[in-house]
């Protein structure tokens, strides 16, 4: 085993139960020998000194190319040994740390999102077939994070709690125009137009989400409250009561904040409500993941809240409410990646096996991103009043509990304490 990538690993995994097998065969054991066995060998002299040298972009490269199996245990073991040793920021060699500082000061030059940088963006990722999405999204095509009440939710009664929750943040009733910035696969619209009457107009730069949200807009004969359009929001004009943003902002880049502020700021009426629902950090800006970056959402970057507030204070927007969801998205990740996995025959047969091994750790990554680094979920509501909303949060518990149903199986966890009470 080279000795430069033995030396690296060495230094990095303390703990775990470790076995790296290089190309001439010569196996070494690292870590302490707590938890699962993972045993990763390596085929190439090529990948020993990639992963040594640049092990955040190398090593799924590695996997990817099939210049390295995990013979025993699996890709998401195999990350969580690396993330539970590593702080927050990163891998601990000197010369990888110094090459994430200089990926972070290029990070606004690989985030110059411009309207055609942004299709072009887009297109690579969520313009793959559809069929891909559902082998392992919920029933709505929800991608992005869910929302667990419980610990023992399906993964799509979590997205439909989700969906409850923005809506009750929205502080919708019948009747309203609503924008949803980055519409996705249509769900969320649809399900404003369903329950509130809403008039929802979708934008997104995909051309298969538009043609799906479409389609299904149609069949559920709702074509006359939800329209989706391939449209930058950049170029709106028109005002709205809601405005709606879910999953979108990862997609800005840290150059187009204020632009994003600005605009949707122009966009929403003098009483309206914003709600804007992102990955984000808890920790210090970093640089996007190079291996997520170049393979699976280019043009991408998760903020730090010290990054967005400052663009929404100069927007003349008012920050409302804000939420962190924590660990919501990793039990969301967990979901797709199981599902991913049961379904992995038929994605191979939609792409190839080095799409499959990609999106394997695209999928095992993220989890463990947000198991054991410092990714969470903001959810930043916006107003431009501070007299538009209610003084106390009760009303979005009250919301979620009328659009839940009394009739309902599932009581919320608020039904439910009082029926204790009353019992």
């Amino acid at each position: 085993m080279n000795r430069l990538l033995q030396s690296v690993v060495n230094g990095l995994v303390r703990t775990g139960n470790l076995t790296v097998t290089g190309p001439k065969g010569k196996s070494v054991h690292f870590g302490d020998g707590s938890g699962q066995h993972v045993h990763v060998a390596i085929h190439t002299r090529h990948a020993e000194i990639a992963i040594a040298l640049d092990p955040t972009l190398a090593l799924p490269e590695a996997y990817m190319d099939g210049e390295i199996d995990i013979v025993e245990g699996d890709v998401f073991e195999l990350v969580r040994i690396a993330f539970q040793n590593m702080g927050p920021a990163g891998v601990e060699a000197v010369w990888a740390r110094a090459i994430e500082g200089i990926r972070y000061g290029l990070r606004r030059v690989h985030q110059l999102n411009n309207a055609a940088r942004s299709r072009a963006n887009v297109h690579s990722h969520y313009d793959l077939s559809g069929e891909l999405y559902r082998l392992f999204l919920d029933t709505d095509m929800q991608y992005s994070c869910a929302y667990f009440e419980r610990p023992d939710m399906t993964l799509e009664e979590a997205q439909e709690a989700k969906k409850r929750h923005l809506a009750a943040k929205l502080r919708m009733s019948p009747q309203l125009s609503v924008l949803d910035i980055g519409s996705g696969w249509g769900g969320l619209g649809l399900y404003l137009a369903r329950h509130f009457d809403a008039s929802v107009l979708g934008v997104t730069l995909s051309t298969e989400q538009h043609a799906v949200s479409t389609q299904r807009a149609q069949s559920e004969h709702l074509e006359n409250h939800v329209h989706f359009e391939l449209r930058d929001y950049r170029d709106l004009q028109e005002r709205f009561d809601r405005i709606v943003s879910v999953g979108m902002f990862e997609h800005v880049g840290v150059n187009h904040f204020q632009t994003y502020f600005d605009k949707a700021a122009s966009l929403l009426k003098p009483d309206g409500v914003m709600l804007m629902h992102t990955i984000g950090r808890s920790g210090r800006p970093v640089a996007t993941n190079a291996f997520i970056r170049k393979y699976i959402f280019p043009g991408g970057y998760i903020p730090s809240m010290s990054e967005i507030l400052p663009a929404i204070e100069r927007s003349g927007l008012a920050v409302t409410d804000v939420e962190v969801l924590r660990l919501h998205y990793a039990e969301t990740l967990k979901a797709w990646r199981e599902r991913f996995l049961a379904n992995r025959d038929k994605a191979k047969a939609l792409y190839d096996e080095r799409f499959c091994r990609m999106w394997e750790f695209y999928l095992a990554a993220s989890e463990a991103s947000f198991r054991w680094q410092d990714l969470v979920v903001f959810q930043i509501q916006l107003t431009k009043s501070n007299a538009v909303l209610p003084i106390t949060r009760d009303y979005i518990a009250e919301a979620e509990d009328d659009l839940r149903g009394e009739s309902s199986d599932e009581p919320s966890p608020r039904r439910r304490n009082r029926q204790r009470e009353d019992g």
